[in-house]
Parts: C-alpha cells; structure tokens; sequence
C-alpha cells in the first residue's frame, strides 16, 4: 500500500514537472537598449561570407540587390571609367579599353538616394559644373566616391525609383539578406543598417550607402554625408 502511494505521488510531480519544464516564459526587458551597428568596415571584417555561388550574374560577377528593393550592387571590374555592370550598358569590352589596366571594384546603385555633398563632387562634368548627381558609389582597391555625372536616370532608379517600373535585369538579381557579407578580388560588400557597405577591409577604404545618407572612408578619417532634409534625391 504504501509503494502504491509513492508510486502515485511521483506520478503526480512528474505531471506537474512537466508544464512548468516545457514551457519558457519571455519577458520584455523595458530598459534594454539594443548595440549600435559595428562601423562599415567592422562589418565587413567580421560578418561571416557567403556561398558567392547564388550571386553570380556573368563572368567574374557577383550582382545582388537589398531586401528593401532600394540598393542594387556589383562586385566586379573596371577598365579606366568603364564598369562592367550586367544591367547597365557599358563600354568595359571595347577593344579600345584593352590597353587599360583591369582593377577590381564594387560598384553600387540606388533607387532612392541623397545629394553629394560639396567636398565629394570630383568632376566638373566636361567644364559644364552640373550633371554630377548622388545615387551611385564606386569602389576600387585605394579609393571610394559617391556620385558621377550622368543624364537621366540610373537602371536601379528605372527599376525601382519613385517612376519605376518593376521591370528588367535587375529585378532578376537575388537578394543579399541582412547580415550576409560577399566578397570578390579583396573587395567586400554587406547588407545592414538598412544599406549597404562595401570596403578594402586591408586599406582600410571604404563606402556606406543608404537611402538617407552616405559615407565615404579613407583610411580611419571619414567623411559622412546626411541627407537634407527636403533635398531633391532623383533627378
């Protein structure tokens, strides 16, 4: 009699036991306050690659866009000012261009963007002084810049910008998702913070491009550029 009582006893704790074992109970934190993002090339440094694989979009180039459809980019290689991008015409396989050293670069676009600031306008645009516009960052092993001159609009603008329409190349390319981290050639570029940073972890050079600001880094000294508010972004 008394090992039945045991018996049934134990039966009861383990019964008991067991939703309060199983079940976690999670509570808020009020006072928690999350880390700020690591600096660009911290990011770069230390986010773990990815299977470049996926992200192949022609010979020797890896092409993505972000999660937010706003910041479209190419790891790939430039002759002079000739960028091989597979969504945007270009001039990096003329015979003309071959005498031209091959360089890596990575190269970016974005739908939706802010002005370059004074300092980073590195073009009077053939003595002209107008035409250089923001929504574009290029980076090669020494240098990054923000911006270039150009008319009309951008294919990640005609794709995705306040007029675009959801069509072409670009909406092809697949998503590099928060947090992951490509690299080619020694160059690297990683979605987060809500855009994109790509740099030369070992020169310490670098951009950081979103759709409100940018910011440009040239060994440890860097330069950032927010948007105005109320500052035309497209042209």
């Amino acid at each position: 009699m008394e090992a039945m009582r045991r018996t049934v006893l134990g039966i009861l704790a383990a019964l008991f036991l067991l939703p309060a074992t199983a079940c976690t109970i999670t509570t808020e934190d009020p006072g928690y306050v999350a880390p700020p993002p690591l600096p660009a090339l911290q990011q770069l440094e230390q986010a773990a690659l990815v299977d470049p694989a996926p992200f192949r979009a022609g010979e020797d180039i890896l092409s993505f866009v972000t999660e937010d459809r706003d910041i479209v980019c190419s790891l790939t290689s430039a002759r002079g000012e000739h960028v091989n991008l597979p969504y945007e015409q270009n001039n990096f396989s003329d015979g003309a261009n071959n005498k031209l050293a091959t360089v890596p670069v990575a190269h970016c676009e974005l739908a939706k963007y802010p002005k370059p600031a004074a300092a980073d306008v590195k073009d009077d645009c053939a003595g002209t002084g107008l035409g250089y516009l923001g929504g574009t960052a290029l980076l090669t092993p020494e240098s990054a810049t923000y911006g270039g001159c150009r008319s009309g609009v951008t294919q990640m603008e005609a794709a995705y910008g306040p007029k675009g329409n959801k069509t072409g190349p670009i909406t092809q390319l697949p998503v590099l998702a928060k947090g992951q981290n490509l690299e080619r050639n020694g160059l690297r570029c990683s979605a987060y913070n809500g855009g994109v940073a790509c740099g030369n972890v070992s020169a310490g050079v670098g951009f950081f491009v979103a759709r409100e600001s940018y910011e440009l880094i040239s060994e440890g000294s860097k330069a950032s550029s927010p948007a105005r508010p109320g500052a035309p972004k497209t042209p």
